[in-house]
């Protein structure tokens, strides 16, 4: 489907990214036989190592991700490249708050960089890990920035390769996993919330699920067993659903947090944090593995460029992190994949079509809590 992709991104470039343009490749791409686009055909068909990688791709120099095609000939050097973010939260409004890095890219790299759109006559954005992840993968989407979690599907199994981290001048962004509950509630220990309905993220998130599960069980609150897990779909659901008494308490990554509460989303006097993990690496901008050397190099060089206007800084909710920092998946994300081994939870092919399975049912819920709660109560 590679093929298909690089024909979308010449007609959107010549023709723009109208509706009807989209269809128009779209149905010129479904009209094509299938059998003549295989999965990532020849991408890995001579490997002696992958480690962790999908069979699609290889890891000949052992650094976890995935290499680029042995024959320049399968290099991609798209003339519109299309970028996607999942900020976890606020996703329509994250869209229209990065245009002005979106044409410094344009700028930088010398070729139109647009937003990833889902398709139809009312496209929307990208709605998650899954979607981001599937897009990569197939070949439709050429960078992205993945959660936590979601770096680690996406390496390994769309040949995303992580690239870039925020940061400051001094050290690259990293995050806490934070236990929140009502500030009016009764709970200021871990042992108060046995038998309570504690909200989680998704099954495949670090700092949502996985971290709990791996740290929990040791301080005597085992999920499942002491207590109901139910999960919102998203950091900032976890967060509102603490808020208005929907769960009693949630584990909630404390960068996305701080982000809801500089955008006075909410507000601290309305919680307590009982307890706080480690330090993890926030989630990573990667690059699909086959595009060109040089188209490669550019992009990188030219996150590594830029620094965030202070009035962009604060609108994305990035704090101090005005800057992106170089990311090395086998180092930053070696604690990621300690706790996802020390819970069972591979990063793998079953685990994702659970994920995505789950993610589509949070999106439902989701849409059907928009159409039934009014847009103040929403936001507050």
């Amino acid at each position: 489907m590679k093929f298909c992709a690089d024909l979308q991104s010449s007609i959107v470039s010549l023709l723009g990214n109208c509706p009807p343009v989209r269809i128009v490749g779209v149905l010129f791409c479904l009209a094509l036989p299938i059998a003549h686009f295989p999965p990532s055909a020849g991408a890995a068909s001579n490997c002696n190592f992958r480690g962790s990688l999908d069979e699609a791709y290889c890891d000949e120099d052992r650094n976890m991700v995935a290499d680029p095609p042995s024959e320049p000939k399968n290099w991609r050097d798209p003339s519109t490249l299309i970028f996607a973010s999942n900020p976890a939260d606020d996703r329509l409004n994250y869209r229209i708050r990065l245009r002005p890095f979106l044409e410094y890219l344009s700028q930088c790299i010398g070729r139109r960089v647009i937003y990833y759109r889902q398709g139809g006559l009312f496209p929307e954005p990208i709605p998650g890990n899954t979607a981001q992840i599937e897009a990569m993968r197939s070949g439709r989407l050429h960078i992205s920035g993945f959660t936590t979690g979601g770096t680690a599907f996406a390496v390994n199994l769309a040949g995303a390769v992580p690239f870039a981290i925020h940061g400051t001048e001094t050290a690259f962004q990293s995050y806490r996993v934070m236990m929140i509950v009502k500030s009016d509630s009764t709970y200021r220990a871990l042992s108060d919330l046995k038998g309570r309905t504690i909200a989680h993220v998704t099954q495949t998130s670090n700092s949502g699920n996985l971290v709990p599960r791996a740290f929990f069980p040791a301080l005597g609150l085992s999920p499942d067993k002491d207590y109901r897990v139910t999960y919102s779909g998203g950091h900032g659901w976890s967060i509102l659903g603490v808020k208005t008494g929907e769960f009693d308490a949630a584990p909630v990554a404390s960068n996305i947090f701080e982000r809801m509460l500089m955008r006075h989303q909410i507000r601290h006097e309305d919680f307590r944090v009982i307890w706080q993990s480690v330090p993890f690496p926030t989630g990573a901008f990667a690059l699909s593995h086959d595009l060109s050397p040089e188209l490669t190099r550019n992009i990188r060089q030219c996150f590594l460029d830029y620094r965030f206007p202070d009035q962009l800084r604060r609108e994305l909710g990035l704090g101090e992190n005005d800057r992106f920092w170089p990311a090395d998946y086998a180092q930053h994300w070696a604690p990621v994949r300690a706790v996802a081994d020390s819970t069972n939870a591979p990063y793998n092919r079953a685990a994702f079509n659970q994920e995505s399975r789950r993610e589509f049912e949070a999106e439902q819920r989701r849409k059907q809590r928009d159409r039934t709660q009014p847009l103040t109560q929403q936001r507050r």
